[in-house]
């Protein structure tokens, strides 16, 4: 379960860093949604990016797997901070990356313990 579950997360969230960094739309819109700057679009990607190599990069490193999901499960957080700030009750996307996050880090947690 351990690795079917990371790389799911790897994937989900590799697949969002990618339209992050190459200038999608749909991050743009979701910025001005929740009211962020459109500059830190690239950042958020970056962060998408870097918890992805970090969940796949536990395979080899444990301790880089955890902090990784650990690191997803915060960004996810912080994502459910700005929608509810903005008054967004479209919830769904977030909530399908959140538990994704948080299961990649049980699952890491569980395996590595």
């Amino acid at each position: 379960m351990y690795p079917a579950v990371t790389v799911i997360a790897a994937v989900f969230n590799g697949f969002a860093a990618v339209i992050y960094l190459i200038g999608h739309d749909y991050p743009k819109a979701q910025a001005d949604r929740k009211r962020i700057p459109r500059s830190w679009v690239p950042v958020l990607g970056g962060l998408l990016a870097l918890g992805t190599l970090g969940l796949l990069a536990g395979f080899a490193v444990p301790l880089l797997g955890v902090l990784a999901a650990a690191g997803l499960v915060l960004y996810f957080t912080g994502a459910l901070i700005a929608h509810l700030r903005a008054g967004s009750r479209d919830l769904l996307g977030w909530a399908i990356f959140f538990v994704t996050a948080v299961a990649a880090l049980v699952v890491n947690l569980g395996h590595y313990g």
